[in-house]
Order: C-alpha cells, then sequence, then structure tokens
C-alpha cells in the first residue's frame, strides 16, 4: 500500500512539474490585466476595415483597446502581419504565406479591399506604443528549429525599440520556450485550444492530448494561458489554481462578456465592442 501511495504521489509531483506555470512576475502582468483585447484589430463581420490591417489597428487604438495581432514571415524573411497560415481566405489567392515574398503579399486585396497585410513595422509605427498589444508568433510544426530561431530573433529585434507595452505568445511551446531563452524580461504566455478542437484538425492523439493539457509547461514556462470558449479542462484549472494568469480568446457576440470579464484577467474578442477595461 505504501509504494502505492508513493508511486501516486511522485505521479502527482511530474504532472505539477510538467503543467506548472511561471511563478510571480505579477508586476509584469499588472499593464495587461483588466483589460479588452481587439482580435486582429478593431473589424466587423463584413471586413470593413479587414482584419490585420493598419486600418482595424488604427480603429482599436482609437478607440482605446489593447490588440492581439498575428506575425509571421514571408519567403523573403519579412515580417507580416497575418493571421492565417494561407492566403486563401483573405485575399483569394492559393497558397502559404511563407512561400511568397512580401512584394507579392503586398499586391493582394484584404477582403477585396484596397487593404494589404502590413509589415509588422508598419504596424508598430501605426500602433506607436499607445495600447498594450499581445503578439502572437506564428508556427507549424512543420518549422524547423533553426527557422523558428531566426523568426523569434528578427520579431524581437523589431521590438527593441519600440516603446510602448507588449507581451508574446504561441501555440507552439517551442516558440514560447525560445521566448523565455532569448528575451526572459517578456511576459511570455501559451495559447491552448481544446483536445476535440486539436483532433479536428487532425492533430494525432497523443500530441493532441499534450498540447491541450500544457503538458510543454515544463519547457516554456509560460507566465499567462490563452485558452478557448469551451470548458476548462483538468490542467487549464491546474494552471489557474497555480497561478498563472489567464486569457480568454475568442469572445463572440454569442458568449456572455461580463462572465468572461469576471472569469478571465484578460479576454481577447472580435465583433462587438466591450469596455476597454473592467
Amino acid at each position: 500500500m505504501i509504494w502505492v501511495l508513493l508511486i501516486v504521489l511522485l505521479l502527482a509531483v511530474f504532472i505539477l512539474w510538467l503543467t506548472a506555470p511561471a511563478t510571480g512576475r505579477r508586476e509584469l502582468r499588472k499593464e495587461f490585466s483588466h483589460r479588452n483585447y481587439a482580435h486582429r484589430g478593431l473589424f466587423g463581420q463584413d471586413q470593413r476595415p479587414p482584419e490585420n490591417s493598419l486600418s482595424a489597428f488604427a480603429a482599436a487604438v482609437q478607440a482605446g483597446y489593447g490588440m492581439e495581432m498575428d506575425v509571421q514571415f514571408t519567403a523573403d524573411r519579412r515580417l507580416v502581419v497575418f493571421h492565417d497560415d494561407s492566403l486563401d481566405r483573405m485575399t483569394g489567392t492559393h497558397g502559404w504565406v511563407r512561400d511568397f515574398d512580401y512584394e507579392a503579399v503586398c499586391a493582394m486585396p484584404l477582403a477585396g479591399s484596397d487593404e494589404h497585410a502590413p509589415l509588422f513595422s508598419d504596424f508598430l509605427e501605426t500602433v506607436s506604443g499607445r495600447t498594450p498589444l499581445i503578439i502572437e508568433i506564428k508556427s507549424r510544426a512543420s518549422y524547423s528549429g533553426a527557422y523558428l530561431d531566426d523568426l523569434c530573433r528578427a520579431v524581437l529585434d523589431a521590438l527593441k525599440d519600440y516603446d510602448g507595452p507588449y507581451c508574446i505568445e504561441s501555440f507552439d511551446p517551442r516558440v514560447v520556450h525560445r521566448i523565455r531563452v532569448m528575451a526572459p524580461g517578456v511576459l511570455r504566455g501559451q495559447l491552448v485550444d481544446s483536445y476535440r478542437s486539436c483532433r479536428g484538425e487532425g492533430t494525432g492523439r497523443i500530441f493532441a492530448y499534450a498540447m491541450s493539457h500544457c503538458l510543454c509547461n515544463f519547457w516554456a514556462r509560460p507566465d499567462f494561458i490563452a485558452w478557448c470558449p469551451e470548458k476548462e479542462n483538468w490542467a487549464i484549472r491546474l494552471c489557474r489554481r497555480l497561478g498563472a494568469m489567464m486569457v480568454m480568446w475568442t469572445a463572440l457576440p454569442e458568449h456572455d462578456s461580463a462572465k468572461l470579464e469576471q472569469q478571465y484577467d484578460a479576454v481577447i474578442f472580435q465583433w462587438y465592442r466591450p469596455k476597454t477595461k473592467y
């Protein structure tokens, strides 16, 4: 019986070690807490202005919202602000963003508008430090370690002289780990989707479970967990109890925004206009 209890205790300690977020650093969280963040800028369901456009970002700044946005490489290693891995949905061009150079991407209208995907540098100039940013570094399982090194360094280099509050997040714990090593003073977050959603995207059972249950936190030690609208699993609840800053993505008009603001330290929203702070 004692051996069984010992094994259970060791297993519990091991799970805690795997899933525990970073502790402390509460001063870093303050500037980002109790705020609503416009997802991909402030845009409508009609894509006017289109998401991730300079117009959408300028509208969010003018309204006083924080912002969550996405950055990735083009083929010529320019940092572009664009959410999807592929260009299909927003430009009508078939293919991956990473396979086109920026000149080609720049010639593709966003959702049939006069806007195009902006450079990260132009985005930063538009915001000009006036509101907190949650910057998502886009990644894919197929990306090599060297590619991710270059991507993370490029983002950090672009932010080196930026005078404004920002934190960095990713779905890829390899990215969050790199931010931990390269920029330990930057608040970092792990984006987490549900097991069901991961499986729906074709992810294998073991990897989907590991990703949806924060089993790579030992590597990245994120300061915050950004969770989806589905019911929190045991690992997300554990991270909450262990003191992680909790962020919700993405709140939509049909969700109970008041309840979400009670549950989460920050809320990333889309297609409605909540209070800027709560």
